[in-house]
């Protein structure tokens, strides 16, 4: 049976073990893999309830951006809902909602003026693919309904966003029900031959798009992207230039541009946004997972007043008939609304160019390892591949790590033998000097097994 970290069987373990199917999880690992019980979270460490911690040093799969039980966004949610807890959106409006759409846009220079609001990422995504379409339609080009999405790519599990998705694992078993897209080079700074800078390998992607545009543009309503980190792929990081490539390719050819920032967004590769980095805007751009700090599910989608105004018209099969049930929650809108205040009051943007500093140096005996390749870093976000060479070890290797690491009082979940780290935006020197020394010993010791 399954044990926790401290080799106690809970009762909440062996509950959730009868009564809860666990996402991105065999379930039968569980029979050896820990489960860990959580009790209760305060700022970057989750703890259990045999009284263990752990330093969350992925955010809670990337959302918690300013952690657990921050009295800023606690603080704001109550008052919220003493106030209003939902109202359903078509027809309705409310200040949360009005609030976040005109700061998010704001943080565009109103490039990017319109928000529509789901619960999840996969959602906005397909959110995104359903308005390039629809807009083309409205436009009189309904024959630009294929899409493009780059090698290696992950946008959402949900049948839309899964068939622009190029992870096997994911994607294989649910083949024969998903729309064909149009696969392309993925500008990876890892494929670069003998010479090549990471901006060469960028240029030669778009190379690449180029000539299929030039065969299928009149077909093709949008590409989407993740903006210089490819995450769920193994942390695949890019030059900019990239971006400023396709940006100029979809204008010369009439392809949308969405930017899926879904796991990039809110700060995490060193700017608010990752276009920002490359002085480029999208036609679509998808926020979720840190836009509400990591506690409440909200996403959206953002877009430019030509694609609004395709929409615009007293035909409602014109509209963009579109909705959840959650749509815009005030909860969810509260909490992203106290998110970016904490962005704008700590001057978080810059604070993390410190902290970002002091933990590549930290990490930088790991980095000099002989059985790492590839250290990389983007703004919060750090990755490195383990030298594997035995197929046994490196199959197991995620799972290895993950236990080793949770007997270390860190919460690491390798993908395949990428390691990587995204924590919260709140570490202290002593908290990241530990997590840096916490995972070397970790590897060192996974590595020895």
């Amino acid at each position: 049976m399954n044990q926790t970290p401290s080799g106690k069987q809970s009762d909440l373990v062996a509950r959730s073990l009868r009564s809860v199917w666990h996402p991105c999880t065999q379930m039968q690992h569980h029979e050896t893999l820990p489960l860990v019980p959580v009790s209760h979270g305060r700022g970057a460490w989750l703890y259990d309830t045999n009284g263990d911690r752990y330093l969350d040093a992925i955010s809670s799969w990337w959302v918690n951006l300013f952690g657990h039980a921050n009295p800023r966004i606690n603080s704001a949610l109550k008052l919220q809902l003493d106030l209003l807890e939902h109202a359903m959106l078509a027809g309705f409006t409310h200040e949360p909602v009005v609030q976040l759409s005109e700061q998010l846009a704001a943080r565009t220079g109103d490039v990017l003026g319109h928000c529509f609001y789901a619960s999840d990422g996969a959602s906005a995504v397909e959110i995104a693919l359903k308005m390039s379409f629809h807009a083309w339609r409205n436009n009189g080009q309904s024959e630009k309904r294929e899409f493009v999405c780059l090698k290696g790519s992950y946008h959402g599990e949900t049948i839309g966003a899964l068939a622009v998705t190029d992870v096997p694992i994911f994607r294989d078993a649910y083949g024969p029900m998903l729309q064909h897209a149009h696969v392309v080079m993925s500008p990876d700074a890892r494929a670069a031959r003998d010479g090549e800078s990471a901006a060469d390998v960028a240029r030669r992607a778009a190379v690449e798009l180029e000539a299929l545009f030039q065969d299928r543009s009149k077909y093709i309503a949008a590409i989407i992207v993740e903006p210089l980190v490819q995450c769920a792929t193994g942390m695949a990081m890019y030059d900019p230039v990239y971006l400023q490539e396709i940006r100029a390719l979809c204008d010369r050819y009439h392809v949308h541009l969405i930017a899926d920032e879904i796991a990039v967004g809110c700060g995490r590769t060193g700017t608010f946004f990752a276009c920002e980095q490359a002085a480029i805007w999208p036609d679509f751009l998808c926020l979720s997972k840190g836009i509400s700090g990591g506690y409440l599910p909200l996403s959206l989608v953002m877009t430019r007043d030509a694609i609004y105004q395709a929409f615009y018209d007293t035909d409602v099969a014109r509209g963009f008939l579109h909705s959840h049930s959650y749509t815009g929650n005030p909860l969810a809108c509260r909490a992203a609304l106290a998110t970016l205040a904490i962005f704008d009051e700590d001057d978080v943007i810059n604070a993390n160019r410190v902290r970002a500093a002091r933990l590549t140096d930290a990490l930088a005996p790991l980095a000099a390892h002989a059985q790492v390749s590839n250290f990389r870093q983007r703004g919060m976000i750090w990755a490195f591949d383990a030298v594997v060479d035995d197929a046994d070890a490196a199959a197991t290797f995620s799972r290895r790590f993950f236990t080793t690491a949770l007997e270390h009082e860190l919460l690491l979940r390798p993908i395949g033998r990428t390691v990587y780290m995204m924590p919260p935006y709140i570490l202290n020197n002593e908290e990241i000097d530990g997590l840096a020394a916490r995972t070397h010993t970790v590897f060192e010791k996974v590595m020895r097994t």
